[in-house]
C-alpha cells in the first residue's frame, strides 16, 4: 500500500480520449525518485511519447533514455523500473491501441505474439513531424477542440508515422555504444538551454569529442548538434502556449536570437512558432 501511495503521489494522469479502440492519456511525473523505482508492470501495451523532461526506463539489464526525440514501447505485463537522473520530472502522451488496429499499423516483424501482443523493440527515434503531431493532438484534446473522429484520425496518423520505415529510426551499434550515447543525451537534457561545446559533453561522458560524434551519428543516425536542436524545438512545442514573448522563449532555449529560433522552427515543423501557436489555440 505504501508503494502504491508513492506512485500515486508521483504520477498525475489525465484521460484525454477513450473510444473502443483507442485510449490517450497525458501522464505527468514529478520525478522525485532519482534512483530506480520498484518494479512496475504495464497494464496494456502502449506507445509512450515523452514531450517534456527526461527519465530512464530499465528493463532487466537494458536501459532506455526517454526524451522528446524518442518513442518508447511499454508492453503489457512486462516488468520495468524508472529513474530520474536529471531533476525536473517528465510528461508523456501515452497511447493504447486495440490489437486489430495495431496489427495493421505496425511494420512486418515489429510485433510478437503471445499471451499479449507486444513490441520487439524497446524504442524508436521519431522525426520532427511526429513531434509536431504529438503537440497538436495533446493541445487539441486538452482544450476539447478536437472532435472524436478528428482525434482518432490524427492518432492513427501519429502512430503510422511513428512506426514508419522512413520516418522512424531504430538505434544501431553495440550495447556499449548505445549506453555512451544515452549518457550524452542525459547531459544535453540536464540543461537544454545551455550552449554546450563538444568538449564539454565529451568530458562529461569520458571520451574524446571525435569519438563521441562518430558514435552518436552511428547509433542515432543524426549528428549530435541536430539531436540537441530537435530537443530544444520539441521543448518549444510544449512551451509556446505559455510564453507571450517568443523572443524570451528563444533565449531561454539557448538560441542566439528570435530570428534563429523562428528559422529553425519553420525548417523543422513547416511553420513559424507564431503560426503554430495560433493553430493550437484555434484547434
Amino acid at each position: 500500500m505504501a508503494r502504491n501511495r508513492i506512485i500515486l503521489m508521483e504520477l498525475s494522469t489525465q484521460l484525454l480520449l477513450d473510444t473502443p479502440a483507442l485510449a490517450v492519456r497525458d501522464v505527468v511525473c514529478a520525478g522525485t525518485c532519482r534512483h530506480r523505482s520498484e518494479e512496475e508492470f504495464a497494464e496494456t501495451t502502449s506507445l509512450v511519447f515523452p514531450y517534456r523532461g527526461v527519465y530512464v526506463r530499465h528493463i532487466g539489464r537494458s536501459d532506455s533514455v526517454a526524451e522528446a526525440n524518442q518513442l518508447l514501447f511499454f508492453n503489457r505485463a512486462e516488468g520495468y523500473r524508472i529513474s530520474h537522473p536529471v531533476a525536473g520530472g517528465d510528461a508523456c502522451l501515452s497511447l493504447a491501441i486495440g490489437e486489430t488496429w495495431l496489427r495493421e499499423l505496425a511494420q512486418p516483424g515489429e510485433l510478437r505474439d503471445g499471451a499479449a501482443l507486444t513490441f520487439r523493440r524497446e524504442r524508436l527515434r521519431i522525426d520532427s513531424r511526429t513531434q509536431a503531431l504529438v503537440a497538436l493532438i495533446r493541445h487539441g484534446l486538452k482544450t476539447q477542440g478536437a472532435e472524436t473522429l478528428e482525434a482518432e484520425t490524427l492518432v492513427l496518423t501519429l502512430v503510422r508515422r511513428a512506426l514508419g520505415e522512413r520516418t522512424a529510426h531504430a538505434p544501431r551499434g553495440t550495447s556499449g555504444r548505445q549506453r555512451l550515447v544515452d549518457r550524452a543525451k542525459l547531459v544535453l537534457s540536464s540543461d537544454i538551454g545551455r550552449r554546450w561545446t563538444l568538449g564539454d559533453i565529451a568530458a562529461e561522458v569520458g571520451v574524446s569529442p571525435v569519438y563521441l560524434t562518430q558514435v552518436f551519428q552511428q547509433v542515432e543516425g543524426l549528428p549530435l548538434y541536430r539531436y540537441q536542436l530537435r530537443l530544444r524545438l520539441a521543448r518549444a512545442l510544449h512551451l509556446l502556449g505559455r510564453y507571450e514573448d517568443l523572443s524570451r522563449l528563444s533565449l531561454d532555449l539557448g538560441f542566439s536570437s528570435h530570428s534563429h529560433f523562428t528559422s529553425a522552427f519553420r525548417q523543422l515543423y513547416g511553420r513559424t512558432p507564431a503560426e503554430f501557436r495560433r493553430s493550437i489555440h484555434l484547434n
